[in-house]
């Protein structure tokens, strides 16, 4: 990696692990180690904040120009030209993880208990920034964290289909897999995604097709912003009836990071605009809200309207 954009991503708050790879703690695991308040997928999922790892093995890749992104887009690049080993990054990365814990020892409003159960993470959630399936070794990372005891949540774009073809011919899927989906059509997705080519809407159809055919949870999440993509449900349950996900994350933007370079606060919607949204969307569906969390402005669909918890 180049060291200037190292030093930048550093700053931030990241470790970066070998050559293209990231950790940062997230605002919820911090929040579950000081006060014992998890996220939504804690609520959602029954994954447990201060033990989730949050990773990402392509730092400063990806295909798409996202407007609500966070990230530096004007220094990534849209492939990896190395391959790190699997087994270095996840090593890597439960290293990093513990670095960054580790001023939370002696912090008084973190246990003994809740710090030694952070120090052994059980759960990868592989996101945070770039897109990970443009690491062509992804099947065996993931292999590699389900070895040392660990579910996997990998979120993708969508725009690689024969990756995750792959991934299930191999049988080396995440535990849980979601596919962003934010944008009802190719208008949209074209002012909103800023893809780099001229294929990545026809590559999420492809994606959202093959969904049924993968032997893993699937989630489709539909990450929405005010004044660009929120409304269109008939179109929206259209794909989600190709996908048939066994859940639908309906979230709010959050003006964050380099977004607000992009878009402003009030691209925010609040969370009264994601529930009638979200209930709009299950109606046509035939799913039903199974949880919510206005903290977090984000609705959760399911086909029966109940929680099912990932087991460990």
């Amino acid at each position: 990696m180049d060291p200037e954009r190292k030093e930048v991503l550093e700053r931030q708050g990241y470790r970066i692990v070998g050559e293209h790879s990231g950790v940062k703690l997230c605002h919820w695991t911090k929040a579950s180690l000081s006060k014992g308040v998890g996220c939504y997928k804690q609520t959602f999922y029954g994954i447990e904040s201060h033990r989730c790892l949050q990773m990402t093995p392509t730092v400063d890749a990806c295909n798409l120009g996202c407007m609500f992104c966070w990230r530096t887009q004007e220094w990534g690049s849209d492939g990896l030209l190395e391959a790190d080993d699997p087994s270095s990054i996840v090593d890597g990365s439960l290293e990093a993880q513990r670095a960054l814990l580790s001023g939370y020892k002696g912090h008084p409003g973190v246990t003994r208990e809740r710090f030694l159960e952070a120090w052994h993470p059980t759960n990868v959630a592989i996101s945070l920034t770039g897109e990970p399936t443009l690491y062509r070794r992804l099947g065996e990372m993931i292999d590699d964290f389900k070895r040392r005891g660990m579910s996997t949540f990998l979120v993708t774009n969508g725009t690689t289909p024969a990756v995750l073809r792959r991934m299930r011919e191999e049988g080396r899927l995440p535990t849980q897999l979601y596919v962003t989906v934010a944008a009802p059509n190719e208008d949209v997705y074209r002012r909103l995604m800023a893809p780099k080519s001229d294929h990545e809407w026809a590559k999420l159809l492809e994606t959202l097709a093959l969904l049924p055919e993968i032997p893993t949870r699937t989630v489709i999440r539909h990450t929405l912003v005010e004044g660009w993509n929120l409304g269109w449900e008939d179109e929206y349950a259209a794909l989600d009836r190709v996908a048939k996900p066994m859940s639908i994350e309906c979230k709010g933007y959050s003006f964050v990071g380099e977004s607000r370079l992009r878009l402003r606060e009030e691209n925010m919607p609040s969370h009264a605009s994601i529930r009638t949204f979200a209930r709009a969307l299950a109606d046509r569906l035939g799913y039903a809200v199974a949880a919510e969390r206005e903290d977090s402005r984000v609705v959760l669909l399911t086909p029966d309207g109940e929680l099912h918890p990932v087991s460990s």
